[in-house]
């Protein structure tokens, strides 16, 4: 898979800076745009991605010295979430084969099953440390391909689908299980489920779609502690990307800067024999495909 470059938000003395990186030094965007003001935020650039996305493209393709003399350097830099404000976290569940085959009780969803995560307060960006809920006994992990809108969609045919992707990013649908196995005749409490401060990790490196051609070909990993816990494909997905976008789209109008979580693979922790959960003290890493490492220290 050919990246030429990856775009990010990292922390300076003078606030959040949006860069882009190439083989691990990092550019400031508005430099290699020729603009006077700091980008901040990748948001904005969202709002006009069909024209943003070549003028970048091209800006890094004629700038490639700058890259060797940037004197920024990634595994140097501190990341801030890729989006200051996203739109909607709309998250889509039990959507692999091999997740479903390991969870308690197996069932295929006849649709595109999905759920809204609050977005405020679950944010995090990779490195920022997430606190454990005090009386959250079963606190689990997911790693989830993170789909960015870049076009505002509704009423999409699949085949038409990843004109309206932006990118993508990595996301950790960090999740309460008690719930599950405490449920009350009424259903799940998805807020108690998902909706915790610190329940969204996402970042660090937003990937343009022109870099991703088949997002159901990512390798899908997290290890916790250093010790690897997921290891799949996306080809597992059971409604895969397009699919996902067609169904939502007949609900929903999307817009630039909604992100689509796409669902886990098997290797979380409800679903070991014995359960697995974290605690304060764990590190939980991610990475799918080209993406970048997304590290959650747990406190």
């Amino acid at each position: 898979m050919n990246v030429d470059y990856r775009l990010a938000v990292i922390k300076t003395a003078d606030g959040p800076l949006a860069v882009a990186e190439k083989e691990g030094a990092l550019v400031p965007l508005h430099m290699l745009l020729n603009e006077a003001e700091p980008v901040c935020d990748l948001g904005p650039l969202l709002d006009q991605w069909s024209v943003m996305a070549p003028r970048i493209t091209s800006a890094v393709s004629a700038g490639g010295a700058v890259f060797q003399s940037s004197g920024r350097n990634a595994a140097n830099a501190t990341f801030l979430a890729p989006l200051a404000r996203p739109g909607n976290f709309i998250c889509i569940g039990a959507n692999y084969h091999d997740h479903i085959a390991e969870m308690p009780v197996p069932m295929t969803p006849s649709y595109p099953y999905g759920f809204l995560k609050p977005v405020r307060n679950t944010l995090r960006a990779s490195g920022e440390p997430v606190t454990a809920p005090r009386h959250i006994e079963m606190m689990d992990w997911e790693a989830e391909l993170g789909v960015v809108i870049g076009e505002p969609a509704k009423n999409v045919k699949a085949e038409n689908a990843l004109d309206y992707v932006a990118g993508y990013v990595n996301f950790n649908d960090l999740s309460a299980r008690d719930c599950l196995a405490n449920r009350p005749p009424i259903g799940v409490d998805w807020v108690l489920h998902k909706g915790h401060d610190g329940f969204a990790p996402v970042g660090p490196y937003f990937v343009p779609a022109a870099f991703v051609p088949d997002p159901q070909d990512l390798h899908v990993y997290l290890s916790v502690n250093g010790v690897t816990k997921q290891d799949s494909t996306t080809g597992q997905m059971i409604y895969g990307v397009k699919s996902i976008i067609e169904h939502l789209t007949t609900i929903m109008t999307l817009y630039p800067g909604d992100i689509i979580a796409t669902g886990t693979p098997a290797g979380v922790g409800h679903g070991r024999k014995p359960p697995e959960y974290l605690k304060p003290g764990d590190e939980v890493q991610m990475e799918i495909g080209p993406l970048g490492r997304l590290v959650t220290p747990i406190i």
